[in-house]
């Protein structure tokens, strides 16, 4: 018999409930779209369905199911497990979701925020293992991040350590996280979509798609690559912030980094370089996340890996 761990990756658009081990192994995987303008109680269930099939297979493997493990957007309470009313999640409003869960299925819940899931995966098992300092940002269709310093994470006086994307970078830009100029809006995953359409508007209009910028510019588009390039000078001069100030031994980019490679990160390091201090941007690889598109998957069983490693 072995420990089985239930992890939840829940996101604005999809979720997935996955079976794996304390070792980072990913058994089984199901998603489904989180619908989440039908409010909290209908994902709610539906999680509910698929970790109770997910146990079942457990179950029927022999082996022991110890824990759950969420991984989630904020704010949030880690501690106690209660989610506060996510940008992506209309209708979350302190949502005790780890006593919610270990009332309903009997077992130890640990909730975790999915910028600190990200950095804990990518420190264990991707491209973090062997460093003590560690940002890991995400960079899809927002920006957060988690941060790992002198070996342990790092979540601050609020669970709120990481929330980069309401940094502003800029007087203006593309509004996000309720503000104009955000690093967030001028570098997550729709910036690339706004940004397109303000440096080539006679080519795209407000229907242009991130999908199609990002396609182009792998091919070599020219326009497109130039808009990638935009994006990745904005990067630069955000990450240089975080080298000046945490010194980190490496900056690991989920998502956009990983779809679009040197594309996007060697103009990073170049901006990188620019702005920050030239010793603390020597001392700092910024590379793709090593665990590609099964970094989500693995963060969501971070946080009872975690738990039962502290």
């Amino acid at each position: 018999m072995s420990d089985r761990i239930i992890g939840l990756d829940i996101g604005g658009s999809k979720c997935a409930v996955l079976v794996g081990t304390y070792q980072g192994e990913v058994l089984q995987r199901a998603q489904f779209p989180t619908e989440s303008e039908q409010g909290f109680e209908h994902t709610w269930e539906r999680l509910c369905e698929h970790v109770t099939g997910a146990w079942r297979t457990v179950r029927g493997e022999g082996n022991a199911l110890a824990a759950l493990s969420v991984s989630i957007g904020g704010p949030l309470d880690c501690e106690r497990g209660i989610i506060y009313s996510p940008p992506n999640l209309p209708g979350w409003d302190a949502i005790p979701l780890k006593e919610k869960l270990q009332e309903r299925f009997g077992v130890p819940a640990h909730v975790e925020h999915d910028g600190n899931a990200g950095a804990l995966a990518e420190w264990r098992f991707g491209a973090g293992v062997g460093v003590q300092s560690l940002v890991f940002l995400t960079m899809g269709t927002g920006l957060g991040g988690g941060m790992i310093l002198d070996g342990r994470l790092y979540r601050g006086a609020r669970d709120m350590a990481g929330e980069v994307g309401h940094v502003r970078l800029a007087p203006d830009g593309p509004l996000a996280y309720g503000k104009r100029g955000s690093w967030e809006g001028l570098c997550a995953g729709p910036a690339f979509a706004a940004l397109a359409e303000e440096m080539y508007p006679l080519r795209w209009g407000a229907g242009v798609d991130t999908r199609e910028v990002v396609r182009l510019a792998l091919t070599g588009d020219a326009q497109a690559v130039a808009v990638v390039e935009r994006v990745a000078e904005n990067m630069g001069r955000g990450l240089a912030m975080l080298v000046d100030l945490l010194n980190p031994e490496m900056i690991v980019i989920g998502s956009m980094a990983v779809r679009l490679g040197e594309l996007l990160l060697e103009p990073t390091r170049r901006a990188l370089r620019g702005e920050a201090l030239p010793a603390a941007a020597e001392a700092c690889q910024v590379v793709p996340a090593q665990l590609g598109e099964r970094l989500g998957d693995v963060a969501a069983l971070c946080a009872a890996i975690e738990a039962a490693r502290d």
